[in-house]
């Protein structure tokens, strides 16, 4: 297809689509002339996932690039592509070393206790700060948020978790896709739902 039919497929336009040319965002189609390219299915799910990723994520382009760059990669497991998905949201630099279990750098209170859990997850991540932070405004707060109950909450994390997991297609690009809107766009179904289910278990316990 020309570009003008690339932008009907995707409802992007023409110099928006020749701009991710340019940046290196979109992979130059097959040349047919000097000045003419054929795009494939391929461009569509590229433009797609650029749409989304910026539009659906909030990232910027120079995000959006490092992602798309760290899916080029060849033999990306999923677990790879879920970090990078992860970092990208966060606008940071892609992480997928994941040490030992216990192996926690640095010292806070949500370090030690996932240490104490044997999660693997990477002790630099700044989401361990987001919680720290977190956990420590509960503490103001007077919520009582101690390691026994984080540790409830974490069975039901990871049941949850197990869903995300499993919903992840295996192809690289369908999968950085469903985890970014998935991150984005799920989130804002657990709340309500969460306290959908308080109200039913209150109700059911007779309170």
């Amino acid at each position: 297809m020309k570009i003008s039919e690339l932008s009907a497929a995707t409802e992007v336009s023409v110099p928006t689509l020749k701009y991710y040319l340019r940046e290196g965002l979109l992979p130059p189609g097959e040349a047919l002339t000097r000045t003419s390219a054929s795009y494939g299915d391929e461009h569509v799910e590229r433009v797609r996932l650029i749409r989304a990723l910026t539009s659906v994520g909030g990232l910027s382009l120079a995000t959006t690039k490092a992602v798309l760059e760290a899916l080029s990669q060849q033999g990306l497991s999923r677990t790879d592509v879920m970090g990078a998905a992860q970092r990208a949201l966060l606008g940071e630099d892609f992480v997928t070393d994941v040490p030992p279990a216990g192996e926690m750098v640095g010292s806070s209170r949500a370090r030690a206790w996932l240490a104490d859990m044997e999660w693997q997850v990477h002790p630099e991540d700044s989401i361990i700060d987001e919680l720290d932070r977190a956990w420590e405004a509960c503490d103001a707060a007077g919520l009582g948020l101690d390691e026994e109950r984080m540790s409830a909450y974490a069975a039901a994390s990871i049941d949850i978790a197990h869903v995300d997991v499993g919903s992840v297609p295996q192809d690289p690009a369908q999968a950085v896709r469903q985890v970014v809107l998935g991150t984005v766009l799920v989130d804002a179904v657990l709340s309500p739902l969460r306290r959908l289910a308080q109200q039913h278990v209150a109700v059911s316990q007779g309170g």
